[in-house]
């Protein structure tokens, strides 16, 4: 490990942001010699204390237009109530009901899943043969999202249409007219998705339900990782029911929020798994990848320093301050999680690692965090025990320009010679 391996390792990475966001990127770049920056009725923020106030203590509208709650009430057709948009005693109930979900016995249940999906997708490479870590990631996601919803659909299916519902979804709103054909793209998107889970409308409200979590895997949003079912299901491909209990009882799981909770997993895996491992690869981590002390350490860096969800919008719902620069009430908020956790300065190291309350600024603040957090920390850090043995090199990369968060479309990996 040196400099110049970690500089091998961001050069690359930084190809995600070109070749897919690059406005995103430069928007970033340019506005971070600042902690706050005001830019019309846009609020940007870089700086950790002011990306951690911004989360904690300046109150959010979590309704208003065009933000994760708003559209999840919409894609419900409801009074909310989704955990997107919840405040109070309903948002701490779901929330103790999700975190049991994904608790340590929660994830060790989904290990049984993945582990025995890893050695079989990576035996190639112990052959000379690659391995393309995008489609390792989607069945992976996929399979956990399966067992999640209870569903018996194929998971690389189910990865695929997520992808594509959060990829046609952000198409149809980007700024500027309306585009009618991205529209009614992203609701046959979402409907698709819908089908494969049993239950999703292919509906105006169906589009928006798969926009809303593309957006919340963005925002790191709680509900980001799904509610299981506790009923029976088909258990075809691996993906019976999980254990855990719904958390609003039988049916709730079905429909739009199963789309929100497939959309949001797997994106957010597809794009952070793949990244971590090429810099791994690209810094040459694979002595801290193979200690079995240093690799969640290791894990947690590098989540830190690739952060699948760069960016957080947000809608400040009253006036306020954040890092002397006042806030009004309807300004949208910016808030930078690569900046703020530190990943375009400090590089990603298991044996000096920032410390947690840095490295998971990633996944937001507060009582909204994402709570898949550790979740996505054991993922990859039983993707890297599985490749570690091998100390693969990256053969092939290609960014994928359409995706709705950074990452790659292809990313090959073969065994070190």
């Amino acid at each position: 490990m040196s400099p110049t391996s970690h500089a091998r390792a961001r050069r690359r990475d930084r190809r995600v942001y070109l070749g897919g966001h690059p406005l995103l990127f430069g928007l970033l770049a340019a506005t971070r010699g600042r902690p706050v920056r005001r830019l019309g009725r846009t609020v940007l923020v870089h700086g950790t204390d002011s990306y951690r106030e911004a989360l904690t203590r300046l109150p959010l509208d979590r309704t208003a237009q065009g933000t994760t709650g708003a559209a999840a009430r919409a894609a419900l057709g409801g009074d909310g109530g989704v955990l997107f948009d919840q405040e109070g005693s309903g948002h701490r109930s779901d929330r103790r009901d999700l975190a049991g979900q994904l608790s340590a016995a929660g994830v060790a249940r989904l290990r049984e899943r993945w582990r025995p999906l890893l050695a079989r997708r990576l035996a190639p490479l112990a052959e000379g043969g690659e391995v393309d870590l995008v489609e390792l990631a989607r069945e992976l996601s996929g399979t956990v999202v399966c067992a999640l919803l209870g569903s018996g659909a194929d998971p690389c299916e189910v990865a695929r249409a997520a992808a594509e519902a959060a990829a046609a979804a952000v198409r149809s709103h980007l700024p500027g007219p309306r585009r009618p054909r991205a529209e009614a793209a992203a609701a046959r998107a979402a409907g698709v998705l819908g089908g494969l889970l049993g239950g999703v409308r292919a509906t105006a409200p169906a589009a928006a339900s798969a926009r809303s979590a593309a957006s919340g895997a963005r925002d790191g949003e709680a509900g980001k990782d799904g509610r299981a079912a506790d009923r029976p299901g088909p258990t075809r491909h691996g993906c019976g029911p999980d254990p855990a209990r719904q958390l609003h009882g039988p049916g709730r799981a079905d429909g739009a929020l199963a789309a929100m909770v497939a959309v949001a997993a797997v994106n957010t895996t597809v794009a952070a798994l793949p990244r971590a491992v090429a810099w791994c690869a690209d810094a040459g981590l694979w002595d801290q990848a193979a200690d079995e002390a240093l690799r969640p350490a290791l894990a947690d860096e590098l989540l830190r320093v690739t952060a699948a969800s760069p960016l957080l919008p947000r809608v400040a719902a009253a006036d306020g301050t954040l890092g002397g620069c006042p806030v009004r009430g309807g300004d949208r908020l910016l808030l930078v999680a690569r900046h703020a956790a530190g990943a375009h300065r400090r590089d990603p190291d298991a044996r000096r690692p920032a410390e947690p309350a840095l490295s998971r600024l990633v996944f937001g603040a507060g009582g909204h965090a994402c709570p898949g957090a550790r979740l996505a920390s054991v993922q990859l850090a039983d993707v890297l025990a599985a490749l570690a043995p091998y100390r693969p090199v990256v053969t092939r990369a290609r960014v994928d320009r359409g995706a709705a968060l950074p990452g790659w479309r292809t990313l090959c990996v073969r065994a070190a010679s």
